[in-house]
C-alpha cells in the first residue's frame, strides 16, 4: 500500500506554504532518499520568551508509523486554522510556546522503512547506553544496517534526524522554565500508552512526582482516556533512546522541568478488527482503512490538546513540598514496588 507514503509529506508540505506569518517555520535538516531531497521541518508558535511553558509534538521518527504523522499533522492543522479566529487559543498561546515536528523522517516515511535511509533507526541513535539486561537486537544493535533497530557505527556522530531533534528540542523545549513534549508511535499492544523515561534503565526519574501528578491530571481532566501512563522501562530496556538523551541533558542543564512521553498507539486492535492488514507491512503499524485512521486521529487529537493545556498551566498542578514527596510515593508503588 504505497500511497499511504507520501500523502503525510504533500500534506505536510501544503500547511508549511500556507501558514500564517504567526508561525515561525524552519528547515532543521534536509534528508536524501530514492533521489529525492525531503526538508525536516519545524513550526513553532507562540510567545518565544523562556520564562513561559512549552509543548512539543513529534512524529514521524520511524517511517513505517504514519499513523504517528497523521495525529500531529491533524493537531497542528487544527491549531494553525484556529489562529484566524479563536480567541482563546490566542490568549493559550500568549502565554505559552508550541514547536511541532510532525515528519521527523521523511526519507523513511517515503521508502515505508523503520529507520532512515542510512538504515538507522533513530529511536536508538542516540549516543546513551543501557547497562542492565536488554533484549537482544530489540535493544538496539550496531552488527548490521540490514537488521531491524541498527544503532549505526559505534563512535559515529548521530544521524541529521536526531541531530535536527537535538536542535530543535534544545532550542524550544528545554530553553524553557518547563516543558513537555509527545512523540507519537504505534506498534506496540493493544493499550494506547504513554511512556517516559527512562528506556535505557529501570531506575526512577529524577522528576517520578511531576509525572505522577500529571498522570492524575490525565485521569481527572481527560475522562474516560485509553492512555496507560507509565515508564517505558516496565516493558523494555533499550539503547540510544532518544528522549533519555535529552532528559539527561535538561537534568545537567538544570534550567527547569522537561518531561518527555512517548505516545504507543495500539496498533495490535487495528490488526484485530482487520487481520487482512497482516498481508501489508503498514498493517502492521497503521489502521489501513479511511474510517479507522479518522476515527484513531480524532482520539489522539483531544490527548495532545490535553497536553498542551496542562503545560500551558503548569503551575497550578506541579507538585511541591509534602505534596511532592507524596506524589513520588506513590509513583514508586505504582511503576515500580509493585508489578502489574
Amino acid at each position: 500500500m504505497t500511497s499511504i507514503q507520501p500523502s503525510q509529506l504533500a500534506e505536510l508540505q501544503h500547511l508549511v506554504e500556507g501558514a500564517p506569518r504567526q508561525a515561525d517555520v524552519s528547515v532543521v535538516c534536509q534528508v536524501d532518499a530514492g533521489g529525492r531531497t525531503f526538508p525536516v521541518y519545524s513550526i513553532a508558535i507562540g510567545n518565544r520568551s523562556p520564562g513561559v511553558p512549552a509543548v512539543g509534538f513529534f512524529g514521524g521518527v520511524h517511517g513505517l508509523e504514519c499513523i504517528g504523522s497523521d495525529v500531529v499533522i491533524g493537531y497542528l492543522r487544527s491549531i494553525l486554522d484556529r489562529l484566524a479566529w479563536d480567541n482563546l487559543l490566542t490568549l493559550q498561546l500568549d502565554r505559552m510556546r508550541m514547536v511541532f515536528m510532525p515528519i521527523v523522517n521523511p526519507g523513511g516515511l517515503w521508502l515505508g522503512t523503520r529507520a532512515n535511509p542510512h538504515g538507522v533507526d533513530l529511536m536508538r541513535n542516540a549516543p546513551i547506553e543501557s547497562a542492565e539486561a536488554a533484549p537482544n537486537l530489540l535493544c538496539g544493535q550496531r552488527i548490521s544496517a540490514r537488521l531491524p533497530w541498527y544503532r549505526g557505527e559505534a563512535g559515529a556522530p548521530m544521524e541529521a534526524e536526531s541531530q535536527a531533534v537535538c536542535r530543535v528540542a534544545e532550542a524550544e523545549l528545554l530553553s524553557h522554565e518547563f516543558s513537555l513534549s509527545v512523540d507519537c508511535h504505534s506498534g506496540f499492544g493493544a493499550r494506547d500508552r504513554l511512556w517516559f523515561p527512562y528506556a535505557h534503565t529501570a531506575r526512577p526519574v529524577s522528576h517520578l512526582a511531576e509525572l505522577h501528578a500529571f498522570s492524575h491530571l490525565l485521569d481527572r481532566g481527560h475522562p474516560h482516556h485509553r492512555y496507560m501512563v507509565e515508564p517505558q522501562s516496565r516493558q523494555y530496556l533499550a539503547h540510544g533512546d532518544l528522549w533519555d538523551h535529552l532528559y539527561a541533558q535538561a537534568c545537567a542543564l538544570g534550567r527547569g522541568v522537561f518531561l518527555p512521553l512517548t505516545l504507543e498507539m495500539g496498533s495490535w486492535l487495528w490488526v484485530r478488527k482487520n487481520p487482512r492488514q497482516c498481508l501489508s507491512r503498514h498493517g502492521f503499524f497503521n489502521p489501513l482503512i479511511p474510517h479507522r485512521r479518522e476515527r484513531v486521529v480524532r482520539r489522539h487529537l483531544g490527548g495532545l490538546d490535553f497536553v498542551a493545556r496542562a503545560a500551558c498551566s503548569h503551575a497550578e498542578w506541579i507538585p511541591a513540598g509534602d505534596a511532592r514527596a507524596l506524589h513520588r510515593e506513590q509513583a514508586l508503588d505504582l511503576w515500580y514496588r509493585r508489578r502489574r
